[in-house]
């Protein structure tokens, strides 16, 4: 697990500097080779991506990176290339699924690359234990990021509120978003989105509890009070003005350009810290960062550091030498570093992380600061999720937050249902 005193030791922490030094550029390949890279992500982080690819095209004269940006069919796009046998050489994962992928064979370990093309030596500490699934590192962490909640300063500024603070508590939360709904006063604008349908907010909940979304046997880690206050806390919100209305809600994509934060009918944003500089891209006033509320002012936070995405190759790669190769230039050279900075969340190469921290813009530093906040707060990571974590999400928790967002059923009957999904889907 990442060791808070090794990170700080390591500098992942984020302070200080370090000097600008190129990492060797690898030579390039005898034989010529294409390869298809696939990610999802803003118009900036295409950028940023494209931008990578063509920085090793030019050390490797004889390749070349064909970039394909997936949108909210993503998932579907990606599941529909492996079934098919049609998958792209590298793709990017998301913790919440990633440990799924990886015992279904879709990618390929990268054990026997370690330490030769991947280079392993200015690694944080940890951060292989973060792309660990079953003993094998199944994908290559690109980044560090955390829980986060991002809101409008502006906002708050002008309804005369205090923005809410790494001590809010939820309960304090609901009321301060009921006030500042009520302090906006515009039509189909809310404080912030209806976060019942995400289960990284769940998690942050149940973690405050004691608990978590799944437990070391691969079943759910929770029971059916824990997900009837959770509902129940949302619905009470939405009934009093706290939080956008169900139309709204259910055009929530889980992606940043579908927030209602992006899309102007929230102040708010329960998201991942390295979201921000999305986020701030797509509203006009200065936004800041905090952390989720918590169950009580001196109990845990809730938050983790987790791996902000992840690469992992395909399992039916042609050339995973080439492959492995890129994705140690993604992570571990200084250009692309400079390149990609922190839009993905914080580097995991020290020395890159320390090049490129004192150069960041002041958005991008908001999310560096937060992460050295919390350095303090956060808990072992969780166990990988299970097979079937990602038709969890999709086919029971989504599905059902919204049916209570729409008074289809009763946040009791939501949470029953529930456990009961969660017993047929997740067989441990």
């Amino acid at each position: 697990m990442l060791n808070r005193r090794e990170l700080l030791r390591n500098g992942l922490m984020l302070g200080g500097t370090a000097a600008f030094s190129q990492l060797p550029l690898r030579t390039a390949f005898a034989d010529s080779a294409t390869m298809r890279l696939y990610w999802w992500g803003t118009p900036a982080r295409a950028e940023r991506t494209l931008g990578v690819a063509r920085l090793f095209e030019a050390a490797n004269p004889d390749v070349k990176i064909n970039g394909e940006v997936g949108g909210n069919d993503y998932w579907s796009k990606l599941t529909t290339m492996l079934v098919g046998g049609n998958a792209p050489d590298i793709f990017q994962l998301e913790p919440g699924r990633f440990a799924d992928y990886a015992r279904r064979n879709t990618t390929l370990p990268l054990n026997d690359f370690l330490g030769k093309s991947i280079r392993t030596d200015k690694l944080a500490p940890g951060v292989l234990e973060l792309g660990t699934v079953d003993g094998k590192v199944a994908g290559m962490p690109l980044s560090l990021n955390a829980f986060a909640l991002f809101y409008d300063a502006k906002a708050f500024k002008q309804a005369g509120l205090n923005p809410p603070g790494a001590a809010t508590t939820w309960d304090e939360f609901a009321k301060l978003c009921v006030d500042l709904t009520k302090a906006i006063d515009r039509r189909n604008v809310w404080a912030v989105g209806n976060a019942s349908r995400y289960t990284y907010a769940f998690d942050a909940f149940l973690n405050q509890r004691g608990k978590r979304l799944y437990g070391e046997d691969g079943k759910i880690g929770f029971d059916a009070n824990d997900a009837k206050d959770w509902y129940g806390y949302w619905e009470s919100l939405a009934k009093n003005g706290g939080c956008v209305s169900a139309e709204v809600q259910s055009m929530d994509q889980i992606q940043v350009d579908s927030n209602p934060l992006a899309t102007g009918k929230a102040a708010m944003a329960i998201a991942f810290s390295n979201q921000l500089l999305g986020y701030q891209s797509a509203v006009k006033n200065p936004l800041g960062i905090t952390n989720l509320p918590v169950s009580e002012p001196s109990g845990p936070s809730g938050l983790f550091y987790r791996p902000g995405l992840h690469f992992g190759i395909a399992s039916t790669c042609e050339n995973p030498g080439l492959a492995a190769r890129f994705i140690d230039f993604f992570v571990n050279d200084m250009a692309a570093g400079m390149v990609l900075g922190v839009e993905r969340g914080v580097p995991v190469n020290t020395d890159v992380k320390d090049a490129v921290v004192p150069l960041i813009d002041d958005v991008s530093k908001r999310t560096v600061d937060y992460i050295s906040s919390i350095a303090g707060r956060v808990g072992a990571y969780p166990p990988p999720v299970p097979v079937g974590a990602s038709e969890f999400d999709t086919r029971a928790f989504r599905p059902l937050a919204d049916k209570v967002a729409f008074g289809r059923v009763t946040p009791a009957e939501a949470a029953d249902q529930l456990v009961a999904e969660g017993g047929r889907i997740l067989k441990g």
